[in-house]
């Protein structure tokens, strides 16, 4: 079976995802707050919900339509969250996305994780553009892509809606070019 490459950073461990990570897949994003801050997450996290998407980013992987990392705790090796590339190999782009459960916020661990993946996609996977949307209603989630160099492009009025709400959508991009000129 195909596997995603291991990607390490000072505190973490970023790795393919198993079907042993679905208890804490479900455990961690199934928490409301985690769930209403991201668009894919459902809520409530039924049994069998994890396995099921973990299945379905190891296809997408096989097919080289994403890449998604389980982020670990290079401490305990225990799962805080998960983080990905959906790839158009087409245009050379990827879109980034990612969540924190909630017990390992505020402690910078989505932006070191955003840093590598971000570096990975421009020097091994030679993309030319990376882009993502948080909600506007999550600022710290745009702080994250701004630290890691991401440029504000513009704000998507009520583009998505989640649990019947429309919900506005913050996009942020990052070429080549751009990647290339970070300090």
């Amino acid at each position: 079976m195909k596997t995603a490459p291991t990607l390490q950073t000072e505190r973490l461990i970023l790795r393919s995802l198993t079907l042993e990570d679905a208890q804490d897949v479900q455990h961690l994003a199934g928490e409301r707050d985690v769930a209403l801050m991201v668009l894919r997450i459902p809520h409530p996290y039924e049994d069998g919900m994890a396995e099921e998407w973990i299945r379905f980013c190891a296809d997408t992987y096989r097919k080289d339509e994403a890449i998604n990392f389980a982020i670990t705790l290079r401490t305990d090796r225990n799962l805080i969250g998960t983080i990905g590339l959906e790839l158009e190999q087409e245009n050379e782009r990827a879109e980034l996305g990612y969540w924190i459960g909630k017990p390992y916020w505020n402690h910078g661990y989505a932006t070191e994780a955003a840093r590598a993946v971000v570096a990975y996609s421009f020097e091994v996977l030679k993309l030319n553009r990376i882009y993502a949307y948080h909600f506007t209603r999550n600022p710290a989630s745009g702080r994250v892509l701004e630290k890691v160099g991401m440029r504000y492009e513009g704000c998507r009025r009520q583009h998505t809606k989640k649990w019947d709400n429309f919900e506005d959508s913050s996009g942020y991009g990052m070429l080549k070019s751009d990647y290339d000129s970070l300090p």
